[in-house]
């Protein structure tokens, strides 16, 4: 991608308004109305000629025809529309890279970390709120999203939830951390010396925590992991926290379920390629899979198996499903982020229920990374992000209409639009070649 440091005036001049405005919009919270739609509030049925008010950010009713509209509220008319809770994309970089790090653009998405393991490194705490794939991939719907360390590592650090309107992390974050991510099956090392590798870690971790004291006095060996990481994996270790491990081939997700079992973890699968293989084992384990079903194509031995109705599989045996991008290498995580939508109608295409597809990018990601009490459905106190939609949110022709984060709805418009307006007029002195 190129640098945009040499982006025109005019846009830079246009991305100041853009924040501008996004502020004014965040300061002049009000009470609207969504009236009219077809409402899927995903914690119960879907309502017909639904209404949800929001007020002050928050959901303050969601109902029938006949749910009262307060007085001064600004009416939406949804008729002949759907309205959703907004995406929740649960495996992200958003805000972490954009551009060439050699020609002025940056990556702050993986830590070198100490004995190759960096399980105390925050992510999200190098975001960047004004990254310009943020208002694109809000535009497209998704209001939330886990911003999370790239792999590399046994232990590749800390994720948090944040929710895609902002001018600083802190006003965008949700909960932080909500997981720590690992990988398995990488390649980096055998097998075998990887497993065992990934046990001495959670082992030494757990011995830390039994004997802090000794350690700090000296009197016990050399740890796998530096103190700060030790320290980090304590919460993984007492099962608070959830152990995200990406693994595609049957053979390492079913050793990530025995590490998981050994130590007593709360493991959730990303990849999951061939996760179908061991749907069984993974729904008795109550092992949550984040995959997606835009690519059949292995891309190395580890995904052979690799199927588009793996989603399906896997719910059909009861796992708990959420859906991420699987697109390899075409940017699902950042600049394709939005993209999630069209993996769920892929899923929806190949077997998976449109409700269990729905509710795989709302509220599964959210209960999965512990904020479900926040964001991923459209409840009374729940945070006012909705999207209305023009029609199907899973069929390609579907736009969003109405996006709201918080109940604010930012129309700036995004990098793109500026970009197609810019270029979509040819200039008075225009020629042919």
């Amino acid at each position: 991608m190129r640098s945009l440091g040499t982006a025109p005036a005019a846009l830079v001049v246009a991305a100041i308004a853009q924040l501008t405005l996004g502020a004014q919009a965040t300061a002049g919270a009000q009470t609207i109305a969504i009236t009219g739609g077809t409402v899927f509030p995903i914690s119960g049925p879907k309502i017909e000629h639904g209404t949800v008010i929001i007020t002050n950010g928050k959901i303050t009713a969601v109902g029938g025809a006949s749910t009262a509209v307060p007085a001064g509220a600004t009416k939406i008319d949804a008729t002949g529309k759907w309205v959703t809770p907004g995406l929740f994309n649960a495996a992200t970089s958003l805000g972490l890279a954009e551009g060439n790090p050699q020609s002025g653009g940056y990556n702050e998405s993986r830590a070198k970390g100490e004995k190759g393991i960096s399980a105390s490194f925050n992510a999200w705490e190098g975001m960047n709120p004004a990254a310009t794939f943020i208002a694109e991939t809000r535009r497209d719907g998704v209001t939330t999203a886990t911003v999370a360390p790239a792999g590399g590592s046994l232990f590749s650090g800390r994720a948090a939830v944040v929710d895609l309107n902002g001018e600083t992390v802190a006003s965008m974050l949700v909960k932080g951390p909500v997981a720590m991510v690992g990988e398995l099956g990488d390649g980096s090392e055998a097998r075998g010396e990887q497993f065992a590798h990934f046990k001495a870690v959670l082992s030494d971790a757990k011995t830390y925590g039994l004997r802090k004291v000794a350690y700090d006095n000296g009197a016990i060996r050399s740890m796998a992991a530096s103190r700060e990481d030790l320290e980090a994996l304590a919460p993984v270790l007492a099962g608070t926290m959830p152990l995200i491990v990406s693994a595609n081939k049957a053979a390492d997700i079913r050793a990530a379920l025995g590490i998981a079992k050994q130590f007593g973890l709360k493991l959730v699968i990303d990849g999951g390629a061939e996760a179908w293989e061991c749907a069984t084992e993974l729904a008795a384990a109550h092992v949550p899979v984040m995959a997606g079903a835009m690519n059949n194509i292995p891309n190395s031995f580890s995904s052979l198996g690799h199927r588009q109705e793996n989603l399906a599989l896997l719910r059909a045996a009861g796992v708990q499903v959420v859906i991420v991008g699987d697109g390899g290498g075409l940017g699902e995580d950042n600049y394709n982020a939005r993209n999630v939508r069209y993996e769920a109608g892929n899923a929806v295409a190949y077997g998976m229920k449109w409700d269990d597809a729905l509710r795989a990018v709302t509220l599964a990601p959210a209960e999965v990374m512990g904020v479900a009490d926040k964001v991923g459905s459209l409840q009374v106190g729940r945070e006012a992000n909705v999207v209305v939609w023009s029609g199907d949110p899973f069929e390609f022709a579907s736009s969003a209409e109405h996006v709201y984060v918080r109940g604010v709805e930012n129309n700036a418009p995004t990098r793109q639009q500026m970009l197609i307006d810019r270029y979509k007029n040819k200039p008075p002195t225009y020629r042919k070649p």
